[in-house]
């Protein structure tokens, strides 16, 4: 019964430390995202993280929490506005665009007639 307990006690003090270790690593995060914030301002918040490690951390969130989400909402977005980028220019042209490039090599007499319908065929099927 008592390696039970012991067992029990140490899956919570694990899992109390790995929360505290996000915890920590969304407010060093949020740290250096906060461009309002001095290096210095930074520096001490810092500091008192590790002196006085959960008093800081619930400190800042009382004081910074909204901040924090705005920050993280804007990376977030950020991110995504990068990856839908990305998927743009990975993915290639449109259907539309890619008959109206080949209407343009039509008009330019660069393929015949029944080319363009290939290509429109492909663009479209």
């Amino acid at each position: 019964m008592d390696s039970f307990w012991d067992f029990l006690w140490v899956i919570i003090t694990t899992f109390a430390f790995v929360a505290y270790l996000i915890l920590l690593f969304s407010i060093i995060t949020d740290l250096f995202r906060d461009h309002k914030s001095s290096g210095w301002a930074k520096a001490i918040w810092i500091i008192f993280l590790f002196i006085v490690p959960f008093l800081t951390a619930l400190v800042y969130l009382i004081v910074k929490s909204d901040g924090m989400a705005q920050r993280s909402m804007a990376a977030a977005q950020q991110v995504k506005q990068a990856q839908d980028s990305y998927i743009r220019e990975v993915a290639g042209k449109s259907s539309a665009e890619q008959i109206a490039d080949a209407k343009a090599l039509l008009d330019a007499g660069t393929i015949n007639q029944q080319e363009y319908e290939t290509l429109k065929a492909k663009a479209l099927g």
